[in-house]
């Protein structure tokens, strides 16, 4: 060995070994071979992400040898994995090819490891981009009923909530950032979500239990919706919006902008929105054909408004950042008013009527998120992920000028996911999450007593590349306790009516009193959730993924401890903890058990072309299914319900004031189904999507579910340049007749929408004008999964104009 040699061999032992490491320099094509820039190139089980220039070009360095996995990502492209093996010391320089998918793939943000609605086992969808903006409604629920598997139970248009393959309430949890919303919008379906769409960055589906990831109160899904109240980046940029209404005059204002230093990034948000009642196209129980032929959904109008700001500090390894949003809400609730307009559909555009018997809602939430990431550089972890939040909810509900009810909801949690370095080629981690809520209702409908909910889980999630084969595995083990020091059974006169409506003449064993009677409760629950999926790359373009999981929920405090008059729902609810016995009730004597769910799901992909389809199929068996059955009993609702009608009270009971009694049981329930999603890109400004759903819910020894949604199908007609886009949608909703015993039949129909955009610069300033028309033909349309559908069908022909700008 020379003198030189000798040098180089010792230099290169003192040298460290990212001095030595190894780099990927790589060009991203399409298929024309033209250069794709702005390409996201990812480093799976790494921090290291780049973007490629305007050449397509990129190189991430400072690897060693051996296997590296690239996950290469663009809009209007299908994503690409590629293996490179590092070896010798050696840079590695390739060329990767972009194909076209006319599906939209966009990586999931609420789960620890990769997903999207092309590459992985579980089916999931996200919103995002123009489609978020042209979708978005005032409520949550309405902005996502286009997505395939996702329908609304449509609340008159205020407080309308996601229904996910059927299922919704304590089964789907809504999160914002990767934590829960911490609202009562699972208690009742006049409860709004208390999260804004409309300053949303994109709004992410995952259907089918995610209990894996979020808990036992994710059994039938996850709606999360993120924005960037924590920014991870100092990049100014932003945008605003002004749009006005037709239907129900209303006024959206709302913008959302980024900037920062090189060490410090700052956001801020705020919206505003203001509605009158809306208008419907007809009004079917008003024979008053003199006055005008505009009818609304009496006491549908909001104001609402919110601000957020946040600020983060970046450095090299990640970021760390505090947000704090402000929430406020005004609504009305149809159907929850004590005076004549309760009785009716809709009613004439120029009758007054009388705004101190309307019940409208008044919702303050305070929220505050403390979100990180940390990037270690380290044999064994790769990252740790940090989310933690505090949420302060009052929700008023105001009749007759003063508080009757105010629901409480006092939330903090704690989520630390922890990454680990890839290991034998596989990616994953560990996850930590605590979350204590304290709810509390006080007031005239406070039917559920005060409760603290406390939940601790560990969970593990990994993920492996067997050649065409991607596996994942996961599970979780929570801890779940329930508290409650004043729970009530008060002694009720709960009887049955005759046909004609007459209560039934029965046998007191004694005396009617005011006697209540007060438990302290505590429940604690173990639920373990076990999840594995393969998705196979069988030939190229094309994948099969099959999900099986095994979860387990614990009952929510609503459906343990209820006991008094839900007028959101017109019932009288009783939670499992209690049974009835000849009309009084008692402590049940039957266990509390887990809730479970068996799912299967299975799904085929076209993931490249101009052409491209995903199918599911799914097949749910649910065990202990905790549901509401009817009790054939009746029971004074506490108001005074006066409907203009003149009673002589010492002759005639007045059953007005009287709600059916609705009692939780459980029972074994299988839900089975379908979504369908094709895309055809004819050319490059049309493009044609088909889409279909069905859930078909119903109890394992025969019948069915209430306000399960029917069966749909519909076609987008889009036709894009640089500077226009138009859309056409079209939906129909098939009639639904399965139905449960308290039901009725609710009508097909179809709905007619349209948009058309048009982009250009002013100023230097972008700008697009915008056109929206949603039900153009008028449609009578009732929606079978509301509790309000006989008194608040779906708006009226609308139309939208708007201009938004982005710099």
């Amino acid at each position: 060995m020379n003198n030189i040699s000798r040098v180089a061999v010792v230099i290169a032992a003192l040298l460290p070994a990212s001095v030595l490491a190894q780099s990927i320099k790589g060009i991203v094509l399409n298929n024309q071979g033209k250069a794709v820039a702005n390409a996201t190139v990812d480093l799976e089980g790494s921090d290291q992400k780049v973007t490629t220039n305007d050449k397509g070009e990129f190189e991430i360095s400072g690897l060693n040898n051996g296997l590296k996995e690239l996950h290469i990502s663009a809009p209007g492209y299908a994503h690409l994995h590629r293996d490179i093996t590092l070896a010798n010391d050696q840079d590695h320089s390739a060329t990767f090819n972009l194909k076209r998918s006319p599906i939209e793939v966009i990586d999931v943000e609420a789960t620890p490891i990769h997903m999207s609605a092309m590459e992985s086992a579980s089916p999931v969808s996200v919103l995002s981009g123009e489609q978020l903006r042209r979708q978005q409604a005032s409520t949550l629920g309405d902005s996502l009923e286009k997505l395939p598997g996702v329908n609304t139970n449509f609340h008159a248009k205020v407080a309308s909530t996601p229904v996910i393959r059927g299922l919704s309430g304590p089964r789907v949890l809504i999160t914002q950032n990767g934590l829960d919303v911490s609202d009562v919008s699972r208690v009742g379906p006049d409860h709004s979500v208390a999260s804004e769409a409309s300053t949303a960055q994109q709004i992410e589906v995952l259907r089918g239990p995610a209990t894996l990831f979020y808990g036992s109160g994710a059994i039938g899904g996850v709606v999360n919706v993120v924005d960037s109240r924590v920014p991870t980046d100092s990049t100014t940029r932003g945008e605003w919006n002004l749009e006005h209404n037709s239907v129900d005059e209303q006024k959206v204002a709302s913008f959302n902008a980024t900037t920062g230093t090189e060490s410090f990034a700052f956001y801020a948000d705020a919206f505003w929105r203001e509605s009158d009642d809306y208008e419907v196209p007809v009004a079917a129980d008003i024979d008053d054909t003199e006055h005008s032929s505009k009818y609304v959904v009496e006491n549908s109008n909001e104001d609402s408004d919110g601000f957020t700001v946040g600020t983060s500090y970046l450095f090299e390894q990640g970021y760390l950042g505090v947000a704090v949003e402000q929430f406020n809400r005004q609504y009305g609730i149809p159907g929850h008013t004590h005076g004549e307009e309760e009785e009716h559909e809709g009613h004439n555009h120029e009758e007054e009527h009388s705004e101190e018997e309307a019940v409208f809602a008044d919702l303050e939430q305070t929220k505050v998120q403390l979100l990180g990431e940390y990037n270690i550089d380290s044999e064994w972890l790769s990252k740790i992920n940090l989310r933690a939040g505090h949420t302060d909810y009052e929700h008023a509900e105001i009749e007759h000028g003063a508080v009757g009810t105010t629901f409480k909801n006092e939330t903090n949690e704690l989520r630390v996911d922890i990454l680990h370095s890839q290991f034998d080629e596989w990616n994953g981690g560990v996850s930590f999450h605590y979350k204590k809520s304290d709810v509390e209702a006080q007031g005239s409908e406070a039917f559920t007593p005060p409760s603290v909910t406390e939940s601790i889980a560990f969970a593990i999630m990994e993920e492996k590349h067997f050649g065409d084969f991607l596996v994942q595995l996961g599970g979780r083990v929570e801890r779940v306790t329930i508290d409650a020091n004043n729970v009530l059974l008060p002694e009720i006169d709960a009887h049955a009516h005759d046909e004609d409506g007459d209560e039934h003449d029965h046998d007191h064993d004694h005396e009617e009193s005011n006697y209540t009677r007060v438990f302290d409760v505590a429940q604690e629950f173990t639920p373990v959730s076990l999840s594995t999926g393969v998705v196979w790359d069988f030939t190229p373009g094309y994948n099969l993924g099959l999900s099986v999981s095994r979860s387990e929920r614990a009952p929510s405090a609503s459906e343990l401890l209820s006991f008094g008059p839900h007028i959101g729902t017109a019932t009288y609810e009783v939670g499992a903890l209690f049974d009835t016995h000849d009309g009084h009730f008692e402590l049940s004597e039957e266990a509390i058990d887990l809730e479970t769910a068996n799912n299967i799901d299975l799904t085929f992909r076209k993931t490249e072309g101009d052409v491209g389809f995903i199918f599911n199929a799914f097949y749910n068996q649910v065990d202990n299914y905790y549901y509401q059955i009817n009790t054939g009993l009746y029971a004074e609702s506490g108001h005074d319900h006066d409907h203009g009608d003149e009673h002589n009270h010492e002759e005639d009971h007045d059953h007005s004031s009287e709600l059916p009694v609705y009692l939780f049981k459980t029972d074994d329930v299988i839900l089975h189904g379908f979504e369908a999603q094709v895309a055809w890109q004819l050319t490059d400004e049309f493009k044609v999507d088909l889409f279909s759903d069905y859930v078909r819910a119903r109890l394992k020894d025969g019948g069915d579910l209430p306000r399960t949604p029917p069966l749909r199908f519909g076609t987008e007609f889009s036709y894009q340049t640089e500077n226009l886009t138009a859309n056409i949608h079209v939906t129909r909703y098939q009639e639904q007749d399965r139905i449960a015993q308290e039901e009725t039949t609710t009508d097909g129909y179809t709905l007619v929408d349209a948009s058309i955009s048009y982009d250009l610069s002013v100023l230097n300033q972008d700008l697009s004008l915008y056109l929206k028309g949603t039900n153009l033909t008028d449609t009578e349309a009732r929606v079978h999964s509301s509790f309000l559908k006989d008194i608040a069908p779906r708006p009226g022909r609308s139309f939208a104009l708007g201009v938004r700008g982005y710099f």
